[in-house]
């Protein structure tokens, strides 16, 4: 009997076994299709790379100034409309002188009277009738009603606005009666003059781009008004001074990009302005339009090369997974050159046709599935 005890405590057990044995070659086995199903291969070639920082602008003319007046007063006439072209010195606008034509004819009155008052003085001290002081006085008061004079002339004459360079009417002049106020920090313009006939993009590039930004550096750039066709330009000037610290998160329309860098959503970044002259022979952009900007930065020819997701970082440097012939993989220190929008280049560290692993975590994956459902996302 017990002997027949045993027997039955033995096969339980060993199915027992058996039963654990098959629930961990199970698990591990899912382990690796899941692993393997994340997981993906590619080798190390050598090509052209070119390396480039991204960045959003508004394109504006080369040279514009905005036109306003010295002087407070109402618009009388306008001499031009929007799109007219001007030559330096053209009348653009009439202000309504009358005020100021009453204050110079006061001021010229007086001018007049103290003129022939010294004059009288000058007579009365020749022959002893009036002192040094007298004349002095009279001398004084002369100059000081012809400086009133010329400052009412002055004014006067201010109120002629001319063009101060060659060029076109950018928007539609302020409306004849309309009270233009003088002024140092918020005067009224009257209207814009720019001269169209060259083109410049302001470009807004995050701190971590603007050190690879260069003056005479090429870019190309696209607007949306004419999407199939690619502008040219040259980086003609780089800001010293940053524009204002904002969020990433609240700007990322006018946030520049490299795929060299990156940044966290909720993280604040300086922006500096970078300037380029634009191309435009057929005279096709138009003030205010937002440019896409691609400013090249470096190109190598037959160069090993990776793909950028292959490249990961810890605290001891950069490295890649290499997959070596026996199936082990192995974790490779690297020194990489220039980085593209989804290569690297390779200085050190591999060779040619090395066979790297590329991992992908579950919310890469579904991020890669969203992507790809919904379209790419936005900018």
């Amino acid at each position: 009997m017990w002997e027949k005890i045993n027997k039955k405590i033995l096969a339980t057990g060993i199915v027992i076994l058996l039963g654990i044995a098959g629930g961990v070659w199970y698990y591990n086995h899912t382990q690796q299709v899941k692993a393997s199903a994340n997981q993906e291969t590619v080798l190390a070639t050598r090509g052209k790379i070119i390396s480039s920082v991204s960045a959003t602008g508004i394109v504006k003319p080369i040279d514009a100034v905005d036109i306003s007046s010295q002087v407070t007063a109402l618009i009388k006439e306008i001499k031009v409309k929007e799109n007219d072209h001007v030559k330096v010195g053209q009348t653009l606008a009439i202000l309504d002188d009358k005020s100021l034509e009453t204050t110079m004819n006061k001021a010229e009155y007086s001018m007049n009277n103290y003129g022939a008052k010294y004059k009288r003085y000058q007579y009365l001290h020749s022959i002893g009738a009036k002192s040094d002081a007298d004349l002095e006085d009279a001398l004084l008061n002369y100059q000081t009603a012809v400086a009133s004079y010329n400052e009412a002339k002055s004014d006067v004459e201010k109120t002629v606005l001319v063009s101060p360079m060659d060029g076109v009417v950018l928007g539609e002049p302020v409306a004849i009666g309309t009270l233009v106020t003088a002024g140092v920090n918020d005067p009224t313009v009257v209207m814009m003059i720019g001269d169209v006939s060259r083109k410049k993009v302001k470009v807004k590039v995050d701190e971590t781009d603007i050190g690879k930004i260069k003056i005479g550096q090429a870019a190309t750039f696209t607007v949306d008004a004419y999407q199939n066709h690619t502008f040219t330009g040259t980086v003609d000037k780089i800001g010293e001074i940053s524009t204002s610290t904002t969020s990433t998160s609240s700007s990322s329309s006018s946030s520049s990009s490299s795929s060299s860098s990156s940044s966290s959503s909720t993280s604040s970044v300086v922006y500096y302005y970078v300037t380029l002259t634009a191309e435009d022979p057929e005279n096709l952009l138009k003030t205010e339009m937002t440019a896409r900007v691609t400013i090249k930065i470096d190109e190598k020819d037959n160069t090993l090369l990776i793909p950028l997701a292959a490249l990961k970082t810890s605290t001891s440097g950069q490295y890649v997974m290499v997959l070596r012939d026996n199936g082990k993989s192995e974790n490779v220190p690297v020194e990489t050159g220039l980085t593209s929008s989804d290569k690297v280049e390779i200085i050190s560290g591999l060779q040619d046709n090395d066979k790297l692993i590329i991992s992908y975590t579950k919310s890469q994956t579904q991020s890669s599935s969203t992507q790809k459902n919904n379209g790419p996302p936005p900018m």
